[in-house]
């Protein structure tokens, strides 16, 4: 059937799109100064990336994610949201029906900002530590996906 075709066209299509775009994500991570994981994030609207973000502490503090204890400070930043809030900093962009690609699945406290801004779609190439933030967008209706990341 024609139809069907056209579907496995467009699924082939979008996975390329997924994989090439967790790529950029990737390399967005690598701006991170952190020790223990470097994540990044991009959020992408109509096939325009809108923002990006990875981990990191609020601008104008000092780089270092961790203290000398190797411990993560607690204001630092997830990368999906620092890409969320760059989006009301820098323009007030609306992420509504958007996908959000992070190179590591969202935590419970950013699965909610995901939620609020209206994103359709989260993928990502590898588990957070628990499982209860991607399990909160499932019930919500969000799609998500894990995707292997290809080097």
């Amino acid at each position: 059937m024609n139809n069907g075709f056209i579907t496995i066209q467009t699924t082939d299509k979008l996975l390329r799109y997924d994989k090439q775009y967790l790529k950029i994500a990737t390399c967005i991570s690598e701006l991170s100064h952190a020790n223990k994981k470097k994540v990044g994030c991009i959020i992408v609207k109509d096939t325009m990336i809108i923002s990006d973000g990875y981990n990191g502490t609020p601008s104008g503090f000092e780089n270092e994610c961790e203290d000398c204890d190797g411990n993560t400070k607690w204001y630092t930043l997830h990368a999906e949201a620092n890409a969320i809030t760059k989006l009301v900093r820098f323009g007030g962009t609306s992420a509504l029906g958007s996908t959000l690609y992070t190179t590591l699945s969202p935590c419970k406290e950013c699965t909610k900002l995901i939620l609020q801004t209206g994103i359709k779609r989260v993928i990502y190439s590898e588990e957070y530590r628990d499982n209860e933030g991607i399990e909160f967008l499932k019930k919500n209706g969000i799609n998500t996906q894990k995707i292997e990341n290809e080097k």
